[in-house]
Protein backbone atom coordinates (compact mmCIF):
# COMPACT_ATOMS: atom_id res chain seq x y z
CA UNK A 1 0.00 0.00 0.00
CA UNK A 2 1.04 3.72 -1.03
CA UNK A 3 1.51 5.55 2.11
CA UNK A 4 -0.82 8.22 1.31
CA UNK A 5 -3.74 5.64 0.98
CA UNK A 6 -4.37 5.19 4.92
CA UNK A 7 -5.32 8.50 4.56
CA UNK A 8 -8.19 8.20 1.39
CA UNK A 9 -11.89 7.43 1.85
CA UNK A 10 -13.21 7.03 -1.35
CA UNK A 11 -16.79 6.63 -1.92
CA UNK A 12 -18.13 3.27 -2.76
CA UNK A 13 -19.47 4.18 -6.30
CA UNK A 14 -16.32 5.70 -7.27
CA UNK A 15 -14.27 2.95 -6.36
CA UNK A 16 -16.24 0.60 -8.36
CA UNK A 17 -16.31 2.64 -11.33
CA UNK A 18 -12.06 2.98 -10.78
CA UNK A 19 -11.89 -0.77 -10.70
CA UNK A 20 -14.27 -1.05 -13.68
CA UNK A 21 -11.96 1.42 -15.86
CA UNK A 22 -15.23 3.56 -15.76
CA UNK A 23 -14.72 7.85 -16.32
CA UNK A 24 -14.57 9.83 -13.31
CA UNK A 25 -14.19 13.41 -12.91
CA UNK A 26 -13.00 15.45 -10.09
CA UNK A 27 -14.54 18.00 -8.28
CA UNK A 28 -13.25 20.62 -5.82
CA UNK A 29 -14.88 21.69 -1.97
CA UNK A 30 -14.36 25.60 -2.23
CA UNK A 31 -16.60 26.71 -4.11
CA UNK A 32 -19.13 24.92 -1.82
CA UNK A 33 -17.72 26.40 1.46
CA UNK A 34 -16.08 29.46 0.39
CA UNK A 35 -18.05 30.33 -2.89
CA UNK A 36 -21.82 30.90 -2.17
CA UNK A 37 -24.02 30.57 0.44
CA UNK A 38 -26.07 27.71 1.93
CA UNK A 39 -28.25 26.04 0.51
CA UNK A 40 -27.46 27.72 -3.04
CA UNK A 41 -24.05 25.89 -2.60
CA UNK A 42 -25.88 22.48 -2.25
CA UNK A 43 -27.66 23.05 -4.75
CA UNK A 44 -24.94 24.04 -7.34
CA UNK A 45 -23.20 21.28 -6.43
CA UNK A 46 -25.93 18.61 -6.77
CA UNK A 47 -26.34 19.71 -10.37
CA UNK A 48 -22.60 19.77 -11.15
CA UNK A 49 -22.35 16.21 -10.20
CA UNK A 50 -26.00 15.39 -12.17
CA UNK A 51 -24.42 16.86 -14.89
CA UNK A 52 -21.22 14.90 -15.19
CA UNK A 53 -23.67 11.70 -14.54
CA UNK A 54 -25.62 12.93 -17.55
CA UNK A 55 -22.52 12.38 -19.66
CA UNK A 56 -22.12 8.95 -18.53
CA UNK A 57 -19.33 9.84 -15.92
CA UNK A 58 -19.16 9.50 -12.52
CA UNK A 59 -18.76 12.77 -10.26
CA UNK A 60 -16.15 12.83 -7.39
CA UNK A 61 -16.53 16.22 -5.21
CA UNK A 62 -13.49 16.20 -3.24
CA UNK A 63 -13.07 17.54 0.91
CA UNK A 64 -10.94 16.57 3.87
CA UNK A 65 -13.03 15.90 6.79
CA UNK A 66 -12.10 14.21 10.37
CA UNK A 67 -8.69 13.57 8.99
CA UNK A 68 -9.73 11.85 6.13
CA UNK A 69 -9.22 12.79 2.36
CA UNK A 70 -13.15 12.48 1.42
CA UNK A 71 -13.01 11.28 -2.74
CA UNK A 72 -16.73 11.28 -3.28
CA UNK A 73 -19.27 13.02 -0.83
CA UNK A 74 -22.33 11.65 0.50
CA UNK A 75 -25.60 13.76 1.17
CA UNK A 76 -24.57 14.16 4.60
CA UNK A 77 -20.75 15.08 3.74
CA UNK A 78 -22.16 17.65 1.56
CA UNK A 79 -24.44 18.93 3.95
CA UNK A 80 -22.18 19.38 7.01
CA UNK A 81 -19.52 20.96 4.49
CA UNK A 82 -21.75 23.29 3.23
CA UNK A 83 -23.00 24.47 6.60
CA UNK A 84 -20.43 24.23 8.66
CA UNK A 85 -18.57 28.26 9.49
CA UNK A 86 -15.32 26.87 9.94
CA UNK A 87 -13.95 25.56 6.79
CA UNK A 88 -10.28 25.69 5.96
CA UNK A 89 -9.27 26.36 2.17
CA UNK A 90 -6.64 24.08 1.45
CA UNK A 91 -3.94 24.52 -0.80
CA UNK A 92 -1.05 21.76 -1.18
CA UNK A 93 0.92 23.65 1.91
CA UNK A 94 -2.16 23.17 4.26
CA UNK A 95 -2.91 19.53 3.14
CA UNK A 96 -0.55 17.80 5.72
CA UNK A 97 -2.07 19.83 8.97
CA UNK A 98 -5.31 20.20 7.95
CA UNK A 99 -5.80 16.14 8.33
CA UNK A 100 -3.10 15.68 10.87
CA UNK A 101 -5.22 18.15 13.09
CA UNK A 102 -8.34 16.40 11.45
CA UNK A 103 -9.95 19.98 10.46
CA UNK A 104 -12.46 20.58 7.78
CA UNK A 105 -10.87 21.28 4.35
CA UNK A 106 -12.22 22.70 1.65
CA UNK A 107 -10.12 21.68 -1.77
CA UNK A 108 -8.58 24.42 -4.07
CA UNK A 109 -7.72 23.41 -7.42
CA UNK A 110 -4.10 22.37 -6.72
CA UNK A 111 -4.82 20.13 -3.21
CA UNK A 112 -7.80 18.64 -5.58
CA UNK A 113 -5.57 17.80 -8.13
CA UNK A 114 -2.87 16.38 -6.16
CA UNK A 115 -6.06 13.59 -3.99
CA UNK A 116 -7.44 13.02 -7.76
CA UNK A 117 -3.88 12.04 -8.93
CA UNK A 118 -4.05 10.28 -5.49
CA UNK A 119 -7.21 8.49 -6.76
CA UNK A 120 -5.96 7.77 -9.81
CA UNK A 121 -8.93 10.17 -11.35
CA UNK A 122 -7.79 11.76 -15.08
CA UNK A 123 -10.16 14.44 -15.64
CA UNK A 124 -10.75 17.34 -12.84
CA UNK A 125 -13.60 20.14 -13.51
CA UNK A 126 -13.91 23.89 -11.73
CA UNK A 127 -14.79 26.87 -12.59
CA UNK A 128 -11.43 28.91 -13.32
CA UNK A 129 -7.94 28.30 -12.08
CA UNK A 130 -6.03 30.43 -9.93
CA UNK A 131 -2.53 32.51 -11.83
CA UNK A 132 -0.33 35.72 -11.60
CA UNK A 133 -2.13 38.53 -9.10
CA UNK A 134 -2.18 42.16 -10.46
CA UNK A 135 0.65 43.68 -9.00
CA UNK A 136 2.92 40.88 -8.99
CA UNK A 137 6.21 42.92 -9.52
CA UNK A 138 5.07 44.31 -5.92
CA UNK A 139 3.34 41.40 -4.04
CA UNK A 140 5.09 38.64 -6.13
CA UNK A 141 1.62 36.77 -5.35
CA UNK A 142 1.20 33.83 -7.57
CA UNK A 143 -1.50 30.99 -6.73
CA UNK A 144 -0.31 27.06 -5.78
CA UNK A 145 -2.45 26.44 -8.94
CA UNK A 146 0.30 27.10 -11.32
CA UNK A 147 2.55 25.09 -9.05
CA UNK A 148 0.47 22.00 -9.40
CA UNK A 149 -0.64 22.18 -13.36
CA UNK A 150 3.15 21.83 -13.94
CA UNK A 151 3.77 18.64 -11.78
CA UNK A 152 0.31 17.00 -11.13
CA UNK A 153 -0.83 14.66 -14.31
CA UNK A 154 -4.56 15.52 -14.18
CA UNK A 155 -6.48 17.39 -16.67
CA UNK A 156 -8.07 20.45 -15.64
CA UNK A 157 -11.38 21.93 -17.26
CA UNK A 158 -11.91 25.30 -16.71
CA UNK A 159 -13.38 28.91 -18.37
CA UNK A 160 -9.95 29.82 -18.00
CA UNK A 161 -8.51 31.74 -15.45
CA UNK A 162 -9.77 33.96 -13.14
CA UNK A 163 -10.73 37.12 -14.61
CA UNK A 164 -9.46 39.36 -11.25
CA UNK A 165 -5.82 37.44 -12.32
CA UNK A 166 -3.28 38.76 -14.88
CA UNK A 167 -3.91 36.97 -17.53
CA UNK A 168 -1.30 37.72 -19.81
CA UNK A 169 1.62 36.50 -16.74
CA UNK A 170 -0.53 33.87 -15.95
CA UNK A 171 -0.09 32.17 -19.74
CA UNK A 172 3.78 33.23 -19.60
CA UNK A 173 4.03 31.48 -16.55
CA UNK A 174 2.35 28.12 -17.78
CA UNK A 175 4.52 28.01 -21.08
CA UNK A 176 7.50 28.35 -19.01
CA UNK A 177 6.46 25.60 -17.08
CA UNK A 178 5.61 23.54 -20.23
CA UNK A 179 1.57 22.96 -19.26
CA UNK A 180 -0.55 23.03 -22.57
CA UNK A 181 -3.71 24.97 -22.31
CA UNK A 182 -6.01 23.66 -25.26
CA UNK A 183 -9.22 26.24 -26.21
CA UNK A 184 -12.02 24.40 -26.66
CA UNK A 185 -14.04 25.32 -29.42
CA UNK A 186 -12.03 28.97 -28.86
CA UNK A 187 -9.29 30.16 -30.82
CA UNK A 188 -8.56 32.79 -27.91
CA UNK A 189 -8.39 32.86 -23.94
CA UNK A 190 -11.90 33.04 -22.21
CA UNK A 191 -11.50 35.13 -19.17
CA UNK A 192 -14.03 33.75 -17.22
CA UNK A 193 -17.26 35.77 -17.00
CA UNK A 194 -16.57 36.65 -20.78
CA UNK A 195 -15.57 34.33 -23.73
CA UNK A 196 -12.88 36.25 -25.12
CA UNK A 197 -9.93 38.33 -24.18
CA UNK A 198 -6.77 39.66 -26.56
CA UNK A 199 -4.88 36.31 -25.63
CA UNK A 200 -4.33 33.73 -28.78
CA UNK A 201 -4.11 29.90 -27.70
CA UNK A 202 -1.59 28.17 -29.41
CA UNK A 203 -3.57 25.17 -29.97
CA UNK A 204 -7.26 24.68 -30.23
CA UNK A 205 -9.55 22.48 -31.19
CA UNK A 206 -13.68 21.66 -31.84
CA UNK A 207 -13.87 17.75 -31.50
CA UNK A 208 -14.51 16.58 -27.96
CA UNK A 209 -12.75 13.38 -29.55
CA UNK A 210 -9.84 15.39 -30.38
CA UNK A 211 -9.14 16.88 -26.74
CA UNK A 212 -9.48 12.68 -25.82
CA UNK A 213 -6.75 12.36 -28.09
CA UNK A 214 -4.26 14.59 -27.23
CA UNK A 215 -4.64 13.78 -23.26
CA UNK A 216 -4.01 10.30 -23.99
CA UNK A 217 -1.12 10.63 -26.19
CA UNK A 218 0.31 12.99 -23.43
CA UNK A 219 -0.35 9.89 -21.17
CA UNK A 220 1.34 7.26 -23.50
CA UNK A 221 4.64 9.69 -23.83
CA UNK A 222 4.72 9.59 -19.72
CA UNK A 223 4.83 14.07 -20.00
CA UNK A 224 4.64 14.86 -16.61
CA UNK A 225 2.02 17.72 -15.53
CA UNK A 226 -1.53 19.02 -15.78
CA UNK A 227 -2.96 19.62 -19.13
CA UNK A 228 -5.38 22.98 -19.34
CA UNK A 229 -9.01 22.42 -21.28
CA UNK A 230 -10.05 26.36 -21.66
CA UNK A 231 -13.69 26.32 -22.09
CA UNK A 232 -15.51 29.28 -22.26
CA UNK A 233 -18.92 30.46 -20.82
CA UNK A 234 -21.85 30.00 -22.98
CA UNK A 235 -22.20 32.98 -25.21
CA UNK A 236 -26.02 33.63 -24.14
CA UNK A 237 -24.25 34.21 -20.30
CA UNK A 238 -20.92 36.31 -21.05
CA UNK A 239 -20.66 39.00 -19.59
CA UNK A 240 -19.50 42.54 -21.07
CA UNK A 241 -15.28 42.65 -21.13
CA UNK A 242 -15.05 46.05 -20.83
CA UNK A 243 -17.56 46.63 -18.06
CA UNK A 244 -16.34 43.52 -16.01
CA UNK A 245 -12.55 45.03 -16.61
CA UNK A 246 -13.88 48.23 -14.83
CA UNK A 247 -15.75 46.09 -11.58
CA UNK A 248 -12.04 44.21 -11.38
CA UNK A 249 -10.01 47.33 -11.24
CA UNK A 250 -12.36 49.29 -8.91
CA UNK A 251 -12.19 45.95 -6.60
CA UNK A 252 -8.32 44.91 -7.26
CA UNK A 253 -7.64 49.08 -5.98
CA UNK A 254 -9.69 48.51 -3.01
CA UNK A 255 -7.99 45.23 -2.09
CA UNK A 256 -4.68 47.27 -1.81
CA UNK A 257 -6.38 49.80 0.28
CA UNK A 258 -7.82 47.35 2.72
CA UNK A 259 -4.21 45.38 2.94
CA UNK A 260 -5.75 42.32 2.02
CA UNK A 261 -3.49 39.88 1.38
CA UNK A 262 -2.55 35.86 0.26
CA UNK A 263 -5.01 32.95 -0.15
CA UNK A 264 -7.90 36.29 1.57
CA UNK A 265 -7.53 37.77 -1.91
CA UNK A 266 -9.60 36.01 -4.39
CA UNK A 267 -12.37 35.50 -2.08
CA UNK A 268 -12.59 38.95 -0.99
CA UNK A 269 -12.51 40.15 -5.06
CA UNK A 270 -15.01 37.86 -5.88
CA UNK A 271 -17.32 39.19 -2.86
CA UNK A 272 -16.83 42.70 -3.97
CA UNK A 273 -17.62 42.10 -7.96
CA UNK A 274 -21.01 39.55 -6.73
CA UNK A 275 -21.63 43.02 -4.69
CA UNK A 276 -20.75 45.38 -7.60
CA UNK A 277 -22.48 43.34 -10.51
CA UNK A 278 -25.74 42.82 -8.28
CA UNK A 279 -25.35 39.10 -8.48
CA UNK A 280 -24.97 38.99 -12.04
CA UNK A 281 -21.09 37.51 -11.93
CA UNK A 282 -22.42 35.12 -9.47
CA UNK A 283 -24.88 33.64 -12.11
CA UNK A 284 -22.36 33.73 -14.69
CA UNK A 285 -19.92 31.81 -12.38
CA UNK A 286 -22.65 29.14 -12.36
CA UNK A 287 -23.34 28.89 -16.09
CA UNK A 288 -19.67 28.39 -16.62
CA UNK A 289 -19.29 25.70 -14.14
CA UNK A 290 -21.59 23.66 -15.30
CA UNK A 291 -20.89 24.40 -18.57
CA UNK A 292 -17.55 22.90 -17.84
CA UNK A 293 -19.08 19.72 -15.96
CA UNK A 294 -20.85 18.89 -19.16
CA UNK A 295 -17.18 19.21 -21.18
CA UNK A 296 -15.61 17.25 -18.36
CA UNK A 297 -17.90 14.85 -18.55
CA UNK A 298 -17.66 14.21 -22.18
CA UNK A 299 -14.28 14.16 -22.38
CA UNK A 300 -13.50 11.65 -19.43
CA UNK A 301 -16.07 9.33 -21.33
CA UNK A 302 -14.35 10.09 -25.09
CA UNK A 303 -11.03 9.40 -23.50
CA UNK A 304 -12.21 5.89 -21.49
CA UNK A 305 -13.83 5.17 -25.06
CA UNK A 306 -10.45 5.49 -26.60
CA UNK A 307 -8.41 3.74 -23.91
CA UNK A 308 -10.83 0.61 -24.51
CA UNK A 309 -9.92 0.62 -28.34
Amino acid sequence: MKTFEQFLDIKQEVKEALKNNLPVVALESTIISHGMPYPDNVVMAKKVEQLIREQGAVPATIAIMDGRIKVGLTDEDLETLAKSKHVVKVSRRDMASVIALKEMGATTVASTMICAEMANIKFFVTGGIGGVHKGYEETLDVSADLEELAQTNVTVICAGAKAILDLPRTMEYLETKGVSVVGYQTKVLPAFYTRTSDIELRLHVDKIEDLAKIVYTKEQLNLKGGLLVANPIPEKDSLDGAYMNDIIDRAVKQSVKDHVQGKDVTPYLLKKIVEETKGKSLQANLALVYNNAVVGGKLAKAYQDLHKK
